[in-house]
């Protein structure tokens, strides 16, 4: 049973979804979905003595709906799931400079559209680093990490290939994509059950307008003081900076960013790209002209950058997932 928030955020929310992502299952499918996975059996590790109060802010109006989630205690995976499956499966972490998460633009509108095409999209609610969690520039990642092992876990359920389960994310989302992608085998939690004997390489990688960088000039000041603390060392930035640890065992990557983006500096995707190609991993990068941060254009419809997620399914379909 749905509790008042949850109840409130489904009302909201139901306008997001084309009718055909409606019809992807028997009856309504809300754009808040019902279906949920719990990352973590009780409250996660690292827990500090108060726990933070998970809060719901609208920012939106009732067209355009801009809801940001903060003080998570229960990460949990919001699931999307397709009429016609194709037995791929992708983690979308959303944005939000590791303060908050934004939960509409960058989780629960892009679901529907790959669910529409075939993905088991899987909405991850992360852990914010900055509300009192242990070895918090950790915390991130070890909800993703897990995220994609139970995933694994549960691939029969969801008719998908566990070996064709990916990851995608945005701004501060993507740099819990790119550390995930990057650091998939470190040890960042105990592991709690079988799950966790499964691997958390994602298959594809793909930050969007992603965070990359901890080091200045290039890093997003917000999202590296929340996820570092104040005054990390040189040493702490690059090892949390994702083209720091590139190696050849990376997944495939594909990255999109404009170069009027003043949020977060398209140099991210570059320094990240020539590490990519430095070390041979496959990697498609697309920099636009314009679409600032969050690729959203000002100018008429077509222009490229909002061709970013069709760009991205054809190349995710090359890769074999889709």
């Amino acid at each position: 049973m749905l509790n008042r928030r949850e109840t409130l955020l489904a009302g909201m929310a139901t306008g997001l979804l084309s009718s055909a992502a409606r019809a992807a299952v028997p009856g309504a499918w809300p754009a808040y979905p019902t279906e949920e996975i719990d990352v973590w059996p009780g409250i996660p590790p690292g827990a500090p003595a108060i726990l933070p109060v998970e809060q719901v802010i609208e920012t939106g109006d009732a067209q355009h709906h801009g809801r940001m989630v903060k003080g998570i205690v229960r990460p949990r995976m919001k699931v999307f799931r397709p009429s016609r499956p194709n037995g791929a499966a992708l983690l979308v972490t959303p944005g939000g400079g590791y303060s908050v998460i934004v939960i509409d633009v960058e989780g629960y509108q892009i679901g529907p559209w790959l669910a529409e095409r075939g993905w088991t999209v899987f909405v991850l609610y992360y852990r914010l680093p900055g509300e009192g969690w242990a070895h918090r520039a950790d915390v991130p990642l070890a909800d993703a990490q897990r995220a994609m092992r139970l995933i694994r876990s549960r691939a029969p359920t969801y008719g998908i290939d566990p070996a064709k389960v990916g990851a995608l994310g945005f701004s501060a989302g993507g740099h819990v994509c790119g550390d995930l992608a990057t650091r998939y085998d470190a040890t960042v939690y105990a592991p709690v059950d079988a799950a966790d004997r499964l691997s958390a390489r994602p298959a594809i990688a793909a930050p969007i307008y992603a965070v990359q960088s901890m080091s200045a000039p290039l890093a997003h000041g917000g999202s590296r003081d929340m996820l570092l603390g104040p005054n990390p060392s040189v040493e702490t930035q690059r090892a949390h900076s994702p083209a720091h640890n590139v190696t050849a065992a990376t997944p495939p990557v594909f990255m999109a960013h404009a170069e009027d983006d003043t949020t977060v500096s398209v140099e991210n995707t570059v320094e990240m790209r020539a590490a990519l190609k430095m070390a041979g991993v496959k990697v498609e990068t697309h920099l636009f002209t314009a679409g600032r941060h969050g690729l959203g254009l000002p100018g008429a419809a077509g222009e490229p950058a909002r061709h970013w997620k069709d760009m991205f399914a054809v190349w995710a379909q090359a890769q074999g997932l889709g």
